[in-house]
This record gives C-alpha cells, sequence and structure tokens, in this order.
C-alpha cells in the first residue's frame, strides 16, 4: 500500500514538473517567436513553427496568432490556410485572438469570403473583429460592403475604434464622397463616445483639407482639446497641399509657439510652401533643425529639400551637394534634381545627371523623362533628343500623352515637323495639348494653312480647343500673313464666349492686322481690348507703323514706350531706327548718347547650328 501510495506521489509531482516545464516551455517559445516577429524574420518563424510540430506545444493559442502574423507579411497563403485547419482540429476556432489574425491574414491574402467566413463562424465579436473585417473589406476595394459592415456594427451597440473611424474617412477621402464624409462627421458628433477622441478629429481635418473645404478643416481643428504633432502635421499639410502658403507658414509658426515640435513628415510638408514663396534662407535654417534631429539622411526629406534649393539660381550649388550626400537616391530624387537643373537652363548638366542616373543603375520614369527631353528641347540637340526618344520606345513609355506631346514639341523646336507629326500619328491618346503643340509646330515653320487644316480637323473629331490651343492657331495665322482667317477665328471665339481671350490673344491679332497693313484696324483692336493692353502689343504697332510709313505716329508710340519701360533698350533702339527711316539723324545721336549714359545696349542674336545630326 505504502509503495502504491509513494509512486502514485510521485507520479502527481512527475506530473506536475512536467506541466510546469510545458508551461516554461511554451513561454520561451513565444518569447522566442515574438523576439523573431520584432526583427522581421518571418520565414525562420515558420520554420521554427514546423519543427515544433511533432509536439503538443504547436497548437497553443498564445502562439498561433504570431505564426498568422507572419504568413501574413511572408505571403505564405497555403501555410497559413494548413495553420488554420490545425486551429479547427483543436476546438480553437472561438478564441478572439485567433479569429481576429485570420481575419486580418485572409483579407491581407484578398481572400475576402474567407475572411467572412471566419468572422460569421464566430460566437462573439469584439470591436477587433469587426475592425479587421471592414478594414479587409476597405483594402480589397470592396467600399460598400465595407461601409454597410460599419452600419451594421453601429446597430449591434458596438463602439468602433478611432482607428476604424478614420479608415472609413480615408475611404470617403479616395471616394471623393463630400456627402457620406459629412455623414461619419455626424455621427462622430453625435455618438459622444468618440466625438473628442484625437485620431477621428486629425482624420476629418485631413479629410475637409482633401474635399477643398479649408475653413471646415480648421474649425474641426480648433475642436482638439490637445494638439499632438499628428493633427498639427495634417493641418500644415492640408494648407501646403490647397496652395495656402501662407497659411501653412502661420500654422508651422503656431505649432512652435505652441511647443510642439515638427517632425520629418511636417518639415516634408512645410517645404513646398517655402520653395514656393521662394524662402530659401528659411529652407536652409529647416535643413539645420533636421540636422541636428536626425531627420537629414531621410531620402524623402531630401528630395523635397533638394526642390527649396533649386528655386533660387544660387542654391542650385546647395541642391547638388545635398543630393551627392545622400545615401539613398531613387528615382524621385534624381527626376527632382534633372528637372531644377533643366528649370535652372542648365541642360547641358541635366543630361550629364541623367547619364550618371543610368550608370547608378537607377530606372528613369515619366516624370525624369520629360525633364531629359524638356533640356534636348532648350539645347535644339536633335542627336541627344533621338537617344533620349530611343531610350523612351525601349522602356514602352512612348504612349504616355505626356512623353508623347514633349516629343512633339522637341522635333518641332530642332526642325523636324514631320517627325513632329509621326508622333502625333502614333499616340493612342490625343488630348487638346497634343493638337496645340502640333498646331504650333505647323505655324512655327510657316505652315499656316497646314495649322488651320489641324484645328478644323481637331474639331471635327470633338476635341474641345481651348485657350492655349487658340493661340497656337493665331500665332500660326500671323507667321504666315492668314489676315482673314486669324480675324475670323478670333470673331468666332469672342462671340462664342466659351474661352476667354488673353493679353495674348490680342497682341496676336495686333501684330498680324499691323503686319497686313490694317494699322487702323490694329488701333480699333486696341482700343476695344478689355483689359490694359501690353508693351508687347505697343511694341508690334509701333514696328507696323514703322513698316507701312505712319512715322508720325510711330515716332509717338515710340516715345511712349520708352516712357513706360526707360530701362528697356529695344524700346531705345526701336526709336532711333525710326528717326532714321525719316532722316533725323541728330535724333538718332541723341537717342544712342541717351542709352550710353544709361548704360543700355541692345541685346545681340545669336544662331546655333549643330553639325554632323
Amino acid at each position: 500500500m505504502y509503495v502504491i501510495y509513494t509512486n502514485s506521489k510521485y507520479g502527481l509531482i512527475k506530473r506536475f514538473r512536467s506541466t510546469l516545464g510545458s508551461i516554461r516551455s511554451i513561454s520561451t517559445i513565444h518569447s522566442k517567436i515574438k523576439d523573431m516577429v520584432s526583427k522581421g524574420l518571418n520565414h525562420q518563424i515558420l520554420k521554427f513553427y514546423k519543427e515544433l510540430h511533432s509536439s503538443d506545444i504547436y497548437a497553443n493559442a498564445y502562439i498561433i496568432p504570431s505564426v498568422i502574423k507572419a504568413c501574413s507579411f511572408s505571403n505564405c497563403h497555403h501555410f497559413g490556410i494548413q495553420l488554420y485547419s490545425i486551429v479547427l482540429k483543436s476546438g480553437l476556432d472561438s478564441d478572439f485572438v485567433i479569429c481576429n489574425s485570420f481575419i486580418s491574414f485572409y483579407a491581407k491574402s484578398s481572400c475576402t469570403e474567407s475572411a467572412l467566413k471566419v468572422f460569421d463562424t464566430m460566437p462573439l465579436k469584439d470591436p477587433i473583429s469587426w475592425n479587421c473585417i471592414i478594414n479587409g473589406y476597405f483594402q480589397n476595394g470592396y467600399f460598400t460592403q465595407g461601409f454597410i459592415m460599419f452600419k451594421e456594427m453601429y446597430e449591434c451597440g458596438i463602439v468602433p475604434k478611432p482607428e476604424l473611424v478614420a479608415s472609413v474617412v480615408s475611404v470617403c477621402v479616395r471616394l471623393g464622397d463630400m456627402k457620406l464624409g459629412r455623414a461619419i462627421h455626424a455621427l462622430v458628433l453625435i455618438d459622444g463616445r468618440i466625438a473628442k477622441e484625437i485620431f477621428v478629429l486629425t482624420s476629418l481635418v485631413d479629410w475637409y483639407f482633401k474635399s477643398g473645404d479649408s475653413l471646415m478643416a480648421l474649425r474641426v481643428f480648433d475642436q482638439i482639446e490637445v494638439k499632438n504633432v499628428v493633427s498639427w502635421t495634417a493641418l500644415v499639410s492640408g494648407c501646403s497641399a490647397n496652395l495656402d502658403y501662407n497659411m501653412a507658414l502661420d500654422c508651422f509658426r503656431a505649432m512652435q509657439i505652441n511647443g510642439v515640435r515638427p517632425n520629418r513628415v511636417t518639415l516634408i510638408a512645410i517645404l513646398p510652401a517655402f520653395a514656393e514663396l521662394g524662402c530659401a534662407k528659411t529652407g536652409k535654417e529647416i535643413h539645420g533643425y533636421a540636422f541636428r534631429h536626425g531627420f537629414d539622411l531621410d531620402h524623402h526629406f531630401l528630395s523635397s529639400l533638394i526642390h527649396i534649393y533649386c528655386r533660387s539660381r544660387e542654391g542650385l550649388q546647395l541642391a547638388k551637394l545635398t543630393f551627392e550626400r545622400s545615401n539613398v537616391k531613387d528615382v524621385v530624387m534624381w527626376s527632382s534634381i534633372i528637372g531644377s537643373y533643366c528649370r535652372s537652363a542648365d541642360s547641358i548638366e541635366a543630361l550629364k545627371l541623367f547619364r550618371w542616373m543610368r550608370a547608378d543603375g537607377t530606372e528613369p520614369n515619366s516624370v525624369t523623362l520629360l525633364a531629359v527631353i524638356t533640356a534636348c528641347t532648350t539645347l535644339t540637340s536633335l542627336k541627344n533628343g533621338y537617344g533620349t526618344h530611343g531610350y523612351i520606345v525601349k522602356c514602352g513609355l512612348n504612349f504616355d500623352t505626356y512623353i508623347g506631346n514633349a516629343l512633339i514639341n522637341m522635333y518641332s523646336k530642332c526642325g523636324c515637323v514631320v517627325a513632329s507629326h509621326q508622333i502625333f500619328k502614333e499616340m493612342h491618346i490625343k488630348d487638346s495639348v497634343s493638337w496645340s503643340t502640333l498646331i504650333t509646330a505647323y505655324g512655327l515653320h510657316g505652315h499656316g494653312k497646314e495649322a488651320l487644316c489641324l484645328f478644323h480637323e481637331m474639331q471635327l473629331q470633338g476635341v474641345e480647343p481651348d485657350a492655349m490651343t487658340f493661340l497656337a492657331v493665331l500665332s500660326a495665322c500671323n507667321h504666315s500673313g492668314l489676315v482673314k482667317e486669324g480675324q475670323q477665328i478670333f470673331d468666332n471665339v469672342k462671340k462664342d464666349g466659351k474661352v476667354s481671350l488673353t493679353v495674348e490673344h490680342y497682341a496676336c491679332l495686333v501684330d498680324l492686322l499691323g503686319k497686313s497693313g490694317k494699322v487702323d484696324d490694329a488701333f480699333d483692336i486696341l482700343r476695344a481690348m478689355p483689359m490694359k493692353p501690353s508693351t508687347t502689343i505697343w511694341s508690334s504697332l509701333v514696328s507696323a507703323c514703322k513698316i507701312h510709313g505712319r512715322l508720325e505716329i510711330a515716332e509717338r508710340l515710340a516715345q511712349e514706350l520708352i516712357k513706360s519701360e526707360p530701362s528697356n533698350a529695344a524700346n531705345h533702339t526701336l526709336l532711333s531706327m525710326i528717326y532714321a527711316e525719316s532722316g533725323n539723324w541728330f535724333a538718332v545721336e541723341d537717342v544712342r548718347r541717351l542709352m550710353r549714359v544709361q548704360g543700355l545696349s541692345k541685346c545681340y542674336g545669336f544662331s546655333q547650328v549643330s553639325a554632323g545630326n
């Protein structure tokens, strides 16, 4: 009897030690898996779990959620399905954490039906379960089903998490649905449980800015009791995105006055405002702040910084230094620096950077190639243009409408109208810019009738001409001396009233009439203009009067031009030529003496001839 008792006692102690050892083992394994999850070692987690399969621990409720997460991150869909089978066999399918993990797993694998099945089989659902299924629908583009689920959740009396409401608001932003967004806002206000949640109110601030209602965004922002860096960043970013740069700067200053330190995202949001307002000095201060707080090596921040430096000629060197200092040079950064050199008229350096980019192994995108085409156009370099065009065809970007338009312009500026028309024919989608660019190309080379034919063809194909198209047609008529046609098009546009005529349109018509000898008609147009005539219009009238022998009128107009623009040497030269035409050499000498005293000299014109193209 004693022996039996001793044995039974020993067995009880052994079983207790075994259970204790098992608990310690589960705790150790759980800690190990969590550590691997934090390090992103997802494949190693799955491998480690396979090794556990022979023990009883593999179906433990503490371990499985981490393994499911590893399946999601490593895209091991089949492993996840097998894991769900283990859960069903082990009777763990009623566990909240495991079921929620599987809903997220199936949603990330784009298996919304499987996610819904897991959700429906759950005996009880907590707020996280609803969050998972609703976000799953949104992630996979099933917005209507997501909103229906959100409504059903509310009807069940479950309070949504602030993150879920923010997710719903972000979907309203994507859909551009003002009515639905306002309904969500009303729901937030009525339901006092989430009305003061900072996460929810910040998402509403972002939504109102993206919907173009800045005033309402500011009102919602004022309702936030404790404003954190995310709230302030949403405010600054919204103002900047809506091109209200002065307001963005004011908010940025107010943020610091309130003791909130800007983070990396805030700096990226405010830099475009500094760039647009020409605050290069403030950009340097931001750079210093970023350097002190360790943001200066972030390539997104550096891309924005390069943009602000490149807005000023003296900042171009700083931009290049910033670019060279960056450890990660992505396509955005390359495009930014290449585009900046193009805008600064240093096209040779832009092309050098493009070659460096290719040698570095970074593939250019359409934005980069648009900048390169612009550089070729500025240089009127057909050789570089051919090379760029060939590369575009190899990349398959020749079907991009923007690139096609840029190529039409490039070939026309390089003197190849036939090539421009060929590009136009090969384009699958032609917008009004495509037509306008080709019309401009023909007009520039004196083919006015071909430009008019294109204009009429454009109208026949149902493409609506815009202000730029009419300017291109009038300019083509001007270059080719098509007075009747030009005047008729101008009158039709004025009568139709769909397109507002600008001072450039009037300048084209006045120049056209003046060149053809209809100086009085040109003056009539000038008097009837609804806006103040530009100096270009007055200058073209002076030239017309000079050409057609109306020297007295030309002299008076030229003197008025000099009064309005005393530092413009071209006006003085024009008056000198009028005096010379009328034989008044003393007056010619007086004008030249005045130019010498004022230090004015006429700019010389240059021609470029490229050999070997």
